[in-house]
Order: structure tokens, then sequence, then C-alpha cells
């Protein structure tokens, strides 16, 4: 396996594994969970290199840090040392797991920092975003209640989540933005036309989630799949009826490519992120170790001009059927707006 090459989140970013590893489905949203084999996940990636562990204090109401703490605490002290947290906030839940707005207010951010440092066992957390556009409190007083933290020592560094181009413009204008965190796949390319060259401009480096698009391009979904209930893909509309029939003709075109590499399905959709710039780091949402596996087997796959060419004939820009969200959270999106 190729090794874990570094990569730098922006221009005043940490260095990081060229992939991280999106730790939100251990604890939430794809249906049931298996705690054990989810620290060993964490261990494997950290064994292989992976130093960057991503998750949001509202995945299963606090349960991602807590089993991210023990993950870390029960790894090898040497992977501990070098694993970094990027942590997102701001997300409201109610007791019966609904989600109802963010909170980006000064006092806020400060408040769940505080509660992220302790279940998560740290004195610091490597990067902090607020998880989307509070509409009510301004940007910059978001970004400057996290600079705050980090003059204070408990952030290192501050970062952005599916924000549009003109609130990166002005976050940036309060302080040194590392990344932006925001969906980018295959079949997820609006960042494209204005918030990539943005973030190029400005120096901020790209942390993409959903490089498999919640498993729908990673080859092993399939058309009778039943879901579990409350898995957040029975309300995706890219999983829906014709939309899904859609969407995995177009994996099979994909499937065709990766077998003429030799390769799987989601490791040349990986690989193609990867393609994209080196200021991009995919983060992978593997629970199981097998998984892991396989998506790190991305590494040694080597796309040419004329792979590029194919992939993009096969899978064009906007080709996808049905938005990335349901409509009530795709409200919640600036970078959308």
């Amino acid at each position: 396996m190729t090794a874990l090459r570094p990569r730098t989140l922006g221009s005043t970013g940490p260095q990081v594994s060229t992939l991280g590893l999106g730790c939100m489905g251990m604890s939430a949203l794809y249906g049931e969970t298996d705690r054990a084999e989810s620290v060993a996940t964490i261990h494997a990636a950290l064994d292989a290199g992976i130093n960057l562990l991503d998750t949001g204090d509202f995945y299963g109401m606090g349960h991602n840090e807590l089993l991210i703490n023990e993950a870390l605490r029960t790894a090898p002290a040497a992977a501990r040392e070098q694993a970094l947290t990027s942590v997102k906030f701001g997300a409201l839940r109610t007791v019966e797991g609904g989600f109802s707005g963010y909170d980006g207010r000064p006092a806020a951010v400060k408040n769940f920092a505080a509660y992220s440092l302790q279940r998560l066992g740290l004195d610091h957390i490597d990067v902090y975003r607020i998880a989307r556009l509070d509409p009510d409190v301004p940007i910059e007083e978001t970004v400057g209640a996290i600079a705050e933290l980090v003059e204070a020592g408990h952030v290192r560094h501050i970062g952005l989540s599916e924000v549009g181009a003109q609130t990166i413009r002005r976050a940036a204008s309060v302080a040194p933005i590392s990344d932006l965190q925001i969906e980018y796949s295959l079949i997820s390319r609006s960042i494209e036309a204005e918030i990539l060259p943005v973030c190029r401009e400005l120096g901020i480096g790209v942390t993409a989630y959903g490089v498999l698009s919640r498993g729908l391009i990673s080859g092993h979904f399939t058309r009778d799949r039943e879901l579990a209930a409350g898995d957040f893909r029975t309300m995706s509309p890219r999983f829906q009826d014709e939309n899904l029939r859609h969407n995995l003709d177009l994996v099979e075109a994909l499937r065709k490519i990766a077998e003429q590499k030799g390769v799987t399905v989601a490791q040349i959709a990986i690989a193609w992120v990867l393609a994209q710039g080196t200021d991009i780091v995919p983060l992978v949402g593997a629970r199981r170790r097998d998984r892991l596996t396989e998506a790190l087997g991305s590494l040694d796959v080597e796309l040419t001009p004329a792979d590029l060419a194919a992939i993009e004939e096969a899978v064009p820009a906007g080709a996808a059927a049905g938005a990335r969200y349901p409509d009530s959270q795709m409200a919640h999106l600036d970078s959308e707006r």
C-alpha cells in the first residue's frame, strides 16, 4: 500500500494524512453500530498512518466523542500522540433525536468546546468549526469566538463547514481559516464553480466528506437493499425510487472503468477526489476494518488523463438524480445558496 503522504490543510492548518477518518457513522444515521468494531477500526486507521479523526459533538449526542476518547485511551501511545481531532459544533438536538437549529453565539461556542474537551478527554481540539451557519449570528462573531479559544490554547485551528464563498471571505477576514469541510464527490461537485476557487485563492484547504455519497457510489449498495429504521438514507432524495435506479446506473458505468484497472468502485471514487488537488483531504466514513482497508487501497490507484476523461464521461458533473439532502436540510446549507 502506498504510504499516507501528508497533506497540509491550507496555508495555516496542520499537516494531516492523505485520508482522514470520518467517525459519524460509528454513532449515528446509518442504523445499528458496533462499538468494539468501531474502536478497532479507529485503531486500525491510526496504525495505518491516518492521523485525522473527524467528529461532531452532536453525533449520537456526544456518543461519538466518547467513542473517540475510548479509542485514543486504548491506542498505543505513539498513535495517540499523533492523532488530530476535527470537531463540528452548533447543532441543537431534541430529546427524540431531532434537529432544532444551530447556535453560533460566542458564549455557546465556548460552552460547546468545554463539553467536547471533557468528552474527548483532551486538552485541546485541533480543528474546530460550526457545522452549519447560524443565520442569526454573523459568521465574524462565531469565528471570533473560536479565535479566542485558539488564543487560550483550547483550539489549534479554525475550520468552516458547508458555507458559501461570501461567508468564507467574511470568516477569513477575522482569523486564519485552515479548511472548509464540505461534501465533494463524483456526484456532488457544486463546489467546483465558486467555493473551491475561493478556498484556493485564500489558501484554505478542503476536507471532503461524502466521497462515496453515503455508500451510494461505493459499489456495495444495491437496489433491493433494506435500510434500518432511522437510517438517513431512507429520507435522502438520491436513494429514492427512480433517483436510486438512475444513480446506480452511474455506478455501473463507473464499475466498468474500475474493473479495467483492477480496482473497486469505492477505490476509484476516492482516487478521483484525491486527484482533484493536494489541497483536498478525503474523509472516508469507514465503520468497519474491511471497509477501511478497501479505502486505503485507493492510495495505490493512479488515474491517468485518459482514466479521468473516461470517468468524466461515465459520471459527468450534475449527473446525479436528487438533491444531497431533503429540502428541510438543504435550507440550512449556506453553501447551496
